[in-house]
């Protein structure tokens, strides 16, 4: 069964900060797979930008700028910050505070897989380390409960009978509402469904790195008993994608047109790594760059429409620097979809960037 595509309006968004009302309408949602939960076709990620380095002052006015704006979905992870952990804290204020009358409107999600702490369970997908981790993740977020408890990792060390009980244990104990996976292979994805199946939970999305610069979820998986895609097994299986760096950490964005500009993420360090700004690469970007200006769109809002435009995909994964970069990244909800001139120059483009940061940890497993 495949997830309704449909985009709907909902309720106008709940207020966070008790100013004036929003100034669009409620963004469209989107049904989670075969579940009966919908979300927002945008979701703010709180991957970057939300550590200890970055203002508490900032990350509070983009969240609750967020939600005012309607996008209610919140995703973390255990290991987000600097240091891991930090980014729970940090919504865990305002969860506390500005955010405490509207907790019951607001998804929010975490997830546990990678390296947390130190010794041997620090990381991985033993019964032990994640339902430890959820617990330390629900007192820095202040509740009770998540709305969505992700393994963020297949772990090949580990039976995946231990790691989906796990999430069925997260889910039955009320500390999660739904359970998913987060970079499992195709393979892996089926696998993860028997088993689910199996142990008594549903598996209700699973969250894949996916942008016009990385493909994979589209590649047939050679290790899949049908050689089918993580895309095929989301569809037939009726399992809601959630689709994170779409626009490839920034690179398909004006920011890296002309260099890496003081202050980026490439300057700084970290996931995007200045290997990845090739000029093999920057070429493809500002090929794409032009494609979008000439259809009068920006690049940025032309790769949002562009993850969006299956039907499979559930929501887009945005983080946010500023209100102004969310505002921006919203406007691509009001554009119209990509025409079929746009999705073929596109098509038409090699997609071996090497830009698939996770695929040697788990989504190529």
């Amino acid at each position: 069964m495949s997830p309704d595509p449909t985009p709907q309006a909902s309720p106008a968004p709940p207020r966070a900060t008790g100013g004036p009302a929003p100034a669009r309408a409620a963004l469209p949602h989107r049904t989670l797979g075969r579940s009966g939960l919908r979300v927002p076709e945008v979701a703010l990620g709180l991957w970057q930008n939300f550590g200890v380095t970055d203002p508490f002052s900032t990350q509070r006015e983009i969240v609750l700028h967020a939600v005012d704006r309607g996008v209610t979905h919140l995703d973390l992870a255990n290991n987000y910050g600097p240091p891991g952990g930090a980014a729970e804290e940090s919504l865990g204020r305002l969860l506390a505070r500005e955010l405490r009358p509207v907790r019951d409107e607001l998804v929010v999600t975490t997830k546990a897989g990678y390296r947390m702490g130190p010794g041997p369970y620090g990381e991985g997908g033993s019964r032990k380390y994640l339902l430890s981790s959820l617990d330390a993740s629900l007192r820095r977020l202040g509740l009770d409960h998540v709305d969505i408890f992700y393994s963020h990792r297949y772990d090949p060390s580990t039976p995946l009978e231990e790691t989906i009980g796990a999430l069925a244990t997260a889910v039955r104990s009320g500390r999660a509402r739904y359970a998913g996976i987060s970079s499992y292979s195709a393979r892996r994805t089926r696998e993860a469904l028997r088993v689910a199946a199996d142990v008594g939970v549903e598996l209700v999305v699973t969250q894949v790195s996916y942008s016009m610069l990385n493909r994979w979820i589209e590649a047939p998986d050679p290790h899949d008993e049908a050689g089918a895609t993580v895309l095929d097994v989301a569809g037939d299986e009726g399992l809601g994608v959630v689709a994170f760096s779409p626009l490839a950490q920034g690179m398909l964005t004006d920011r890296y047109l002309h260099g890496v500009p003081d202050g980026s993420r490439a300057a700084r360090g970290g996931p995007l790594r200045p290997a990845f700004l090739s000029e093999k690469n920057l070429d493809r970007v500002r090929h794409l760059d032009e494609l979008a200006r000439a259809h009068g769109r920006t690049l940025a809002s032309t790769a949002i429409r562009w993850a969006l435009r299956d039907e499979r995909v559930t929501s887009v994964l945005l983080g946010a620097s500023s209100t102004r970069q969310l505002d921006d990244n919203l406007a691509a909800l009001d554009a119209p979809d990509l025409s079929p001139e746009e999705l073929a120059a596109v098509d038409a483009l090699p997609v071996d960037t090497g830009i698939n940061i996770w695929a040697s940890r788990s989504s190529d497993l």
